[in-house]
């Protein structure tokens, strides 16, 4: 099987970006510059086609009293990311560098995901006003899956990935463990990022430095590509926050959301780091895990007490600060503040040398 080390220098060989580690760097912050004025650029004509389209998700009428003024406000705009990511990748970050056709193409599938998802809401597809939970579910398994297995299968059928590093310990091989443990951790990402879309910039933000994150990540790697591709959908993200600063013009949708962060696990998995996501996107378990818990809290105090009783005021997180008297910007502001030094605490231990 051929080593990650030299399949890397094999699939940058052809490559139109440089081949040394600082100038692929110089490069890919250039590119996240591009990527913020074409999201920029192309976010206009989408924000006005979505409002003209009516593609604007109802707000929960459960929900906090200060979104009642968001209802009306166009969905689906994790549109303009995806396709200024996608664009800008194939024009100069898959020459050379092959591998990079899948992190695009699970930002791709999930964002397909996600539109119809968005839809299918618009529509009243469903009765919970989408795609139902185990269809979506479903969808996203078969995605992952196929992800896992490219990112494990040996060269020239995959990436040959079959380690993980433990952090100041070293890195161990777990064989087809890891196709497991990709597709789950995909799965996990995707809806954990999905979860945290709740207010404006919450997501974007958040996701934006998760990927500046493993963009520094990987470029300890020595993977130039992930590096381009990371700070890529940093600066399309950072293009949508344009749009999406409170109050927001334009919400990411699951179209966004189901795309960064399958993406974004797929990168992780890509530095070989992949242990380090909970830790990088702390924001983003602390989110998953209020739902699991208020959900699962919920049913059981039923069945124990004949009544449902709740760990949070609100979930998912934000929302039960926000009960709490939190602003829609205190709350955004504080959770990037979190982001940031989970992020800057992930990068310290993925630089730790064994």
């Amino acid at each position: 099987m051929i080593s990650l080390a030299l399949l890397l220098q094999l699939s940058a060989t052809d490559s139109i970006m440089p081949t040394d580690p600082n100038q692929n760097m110089a490069v890919s912050l250039a590119l996240a510059g591009l990527a913020f004025v074409v999201t920029l650029i192309i976010g206009r004509p989408i924000v006005t086609f979505l409002r003209l389209r009516k593609a604007a998700k109802q707000v929960r009428i459960d929900g906090p009293q200060s979104h009642l003024p968001k209802t009306g406000t166009p969905t689906m705009g994790g549109l303009m990311i995806a396709t200024s990511v996608v664009v800008i990748t194939i024009v100069f970050n898959t020459v050379g560098r092959l591998s990079m056709l899948l992190p695009i193409g699970i930002l791709i599938a999930a964002a397909i995901l996600g539109a119809m998802d968005d839809r299918m809401s618009l529509l009243g597809g469903a009765r919970q006003g989408g795609m139902s939970a185990r269809q979506k579910f479903l969808w996203l398994t078969v995605f992952a899956l196929v992800a896992a297995v490219i990112l494990h299968a040996p060269y020239p059928y995959g990436l040959g990935l079959r380690s993980v590093y433990l952090p100041f310990i070293g890195r161990y091989d777990i064989g087809l463990f890891y196709i497991p443990m990709a597709a789950l951790a995909i799965i996990a990402m995707a809806n954990a990022v999905n979860f945290t879309d709740g207010l404006d910039t919450l997501a974007a933000g958040t996701a934006a430095i998760a990927f500046v994150a493993y963009g520094i990540i990987a470029y300890r790697q020595g993977q130039l590509g992930v590096v381009t591709f990371c700070f890529t959908m940093t600066g399309a993200l950072m293009g949508f926050l344009w749009f999406n600063a409170h109050p927001a013009q334009v919400m990411m949708g699951d179209t966004g959301s189901l795309a960064i962060g399958a993406s974004l696990a797929v990168a992780a998995f890509m530095t070989g780091q992949w242990l380090l996501l909970p830790v990088v996107g702390a924001v983003f378990l602390a989110e998953a895990l209020s739902v699991i818990l208020q959900v699962g809290y919920f049913k059981y105090t039923k069945r124990r007490f004949g009544e449902g009783r709740r760990l949070f005021r609100m979930a998912p997180l934000h929302h039960h600060f926000e009960m709490l008297g939190w602003s829609e910007t205190q709350v955004t502001m504080r959770f990037w503040i979190l982001s940031m030094m989970a992020g800057l605490i992930g990068v310290a231990m993925a630089l730790v040398r064994f």
